[in-house]
């Protein structure tokens, strides 16, 4: 609750891996409907994204949006009634605050890329994800440098062929059997990905290819 991570409990509204800035409230309280859309859209998958925004942007006029609770309480009544077996609804605006306040999804690209130039071969890289955005990146990561890239046609030159960088251990992902999930809770979105790095040498791809692109104005991307 110190760094405003969660809503179950009333703290400041920070949400920074490092206690820097901006954080999570500069955000809700400076950015504007469109560009609290886009953040929403594009790192929590919400789906009212754009009435959650421009409710945010109201109730911000009459004081700042300081808290998670509040935070929270605003997002709850711009929302549909939730039913029992459904996740609260602040819980993807949440998600996508912090994933942009920390730069989470190219943090871990970078890390991916880092992983891939300093394994030895043999050596083997394995990646937990909690939430389909983080997923898909490992997931794409690992199915284009474990499979070589195909030629556009039989008259192309066999260099034009990349060599696999990682070998997948298994086709699908690992999740968490049931009795693993009643003892942690938390680890019911959990996915395992895991491969073997090859001889080849490390790609020379752009890892932020991987990263969704987020549509901001240049006002509020300047100041972000």
């Amino acid at each position: 609750a110190e760094r405003g991570f969660s809503f179950m409990r009333d703290g400041p509204l920070s949400m920074r891996m490092d206690g820097g800035k901006p954080d999570a409230s500069d955000v809700v309280n400076a950015a504007d409907a469109r560009d609290l859309a886009a953040i929403f859209r594009t790192y929590g998958e919400e789906k009212r994204a754009s009435r959650i925004a421009r409710a945010i942007v109201d109730e911000r006029r009459s004081a700042p949006i300081a808290t998670t609770r509040r935070l929270a309480e605003i997002v709850g009544r711009a929302s549909p009634p939730r039913r029992e077996d459904k996740i609260h609804p602040a819980t993807r605006v949440f998600q996508a605050l912090r994933i942009f306040v920390n730069d989470e999804l190219a943090q871990l690209a970078r890390a991916l890329a880092a992983a891939e130039r300093l394994l030895r071969p043999a050596g083997r890289l394995v990646v937990v994800t909690f939430h389909s955005l983080e997923d898909r990146i490992v997931k794409r990561f690992l199915s284009e440098r474990s499979a070589a890239a195909a030629r556009p046609s039989r008259h192309a030159p066999a260099a034009a062929a990349a060599e696999p960088t990682f070998r997948a251990l298994f086709g699908k992902p690992l999740t968490p059997r049931e009795d693993e999930i009643a003892d942690n809770p938390r680890a019911r979105s959990a996915k395992l990905r895991a491969a073997i790095r090859t001889d080849a040498p490390a790609s020379a791809a752009d890892p932020f290819a991987l990263v969704p692109s987020l549509a901001l104005s240049k006002s509020f991307a300047a100041w972000s």
